[in-house]
């Protein structure tokens, strides 16, 4: 039993991989294996070449980023947990780029992401904590995972990196959803109950 955590933070050691470094401490306890992707600051966005949709492969034709590999391990993860700074309000660039990739690769044709277990937290400094935890979710939501929450919102307060260490309910927060997270991939995993059926949907345009 695996999770795979996207820090979308493009600084090293900063406050996103610090909460996530508390997540971790709680799914290992758990008995489950907890792998990070940072990708960086230097992730292109989709192309909307629809090329990953219409060949089915699963990949994005752009390979020289981390994206590909952070799209390989999503597929075969039993949880995936998205983290994210706050910039001007929402999900930063990089992430969102990321997403971009990842959810149309993987999720919007033979959709390799549902009824896996998701998870969000964001970092920030004062504003825009719950826009970009909703936008996160939001995200997860539209690819039919399983998305498991904390006693509060996923929010983690800090600027500076390591102030994050201060916000003790906001740490309190991460590790509890790494907990919850956790028990729930085993429970999936170990469940006798049939996964439901899933197939791509219906894509509407509205122009006609």
């Amino acid at each position: 039993m695996k999770i795979v955590a996207i820090n979308g933070s493009p600084r090293k050691n900063g406050n996103t991989a610090q909460v996530l470094e508390v997540v971790r401490q709680e799914v290992e306890a758990a008995g489950v294996e907890f792998q990070v992707f940072q990708p960086g600051a230097r992730v292109h966005p989709c192309l909307a070449c629809y090329h990953c949709l219409n060949t089915g492969s699963l990949r994005c034709v752009q390979t020289d980023d981390m994206v590909n590999d952070i799209i390989a391990a999503c597929i075969e993860a039993d949880g995936i947990l998205l983290a994210a700074p706050v910039y001007h309000g929402g999900i930063a660039g990089n992430m969102k780029c990321v997403l971009d990739r990842l959810m149309l690769a993987a999720g919007c044709g033979v959709n390799q992401l549902h009824h896996k277990v998701g998870g969000a937290l964001c970092t920030l400094r004062r504003s825009g904590g719950m826009e970009t935890y909703q936008q996160l979710l939001g995200t997860m939501d539209a690819m039919e995972m399983v998305i498991v929450t904390s006693d509060y919102w996923g929010a983690v307060h800090g600027a500076d990196p390591g102030e994050v260490q201060g916000d003790t309910e906001g740490m309190e927060v991460a590790a509890k959803l790494g907990r919850n997270m956790a028990w729930m991939v085993k429970v999936l995993a170990e469940s006798k109950v049939p996964v439901p059926e899933t197939h791509p949907r219906t894509m509407t345009n509205f122009i006609r």
